[in-house]
């Protein structure tokens, strides 16, 4: 399964943002240069009284569909 590796650093303002309904992707560039989008709600279980900050591993399928996301250490 192919993944892209990111990192995120989104205030407390762009995840409230998302809470209401005013956005439902996530725009980021990876590591390697390409860019990437998918769903704002697979970050919920992230977001902490700061915003969302790390390093997150993006997996796919085959079509190049999301399918999971994890923090890195």
């Amino acid at each position: 399964m192919p993944s892209i590796t990111v990192d995120l650093h989104l205030t407390r303002e762009q995840c409230e943002s998302w809470y209401a309904g005013e956005t439902r992707y996530v725009q980021a560039r990876s590591r390697d240069g390409r860019s990437v989008r998918f769903p704002v709600a697979v970050l919920r279980a992230y977001v902490g009284h700061d915003g969302i900050h790390g390093c997150f591993e993006i997996h796919m399928d085959g079509e190049r569909r999301f399918r999971s996301i994890k923090r890195l250490a």
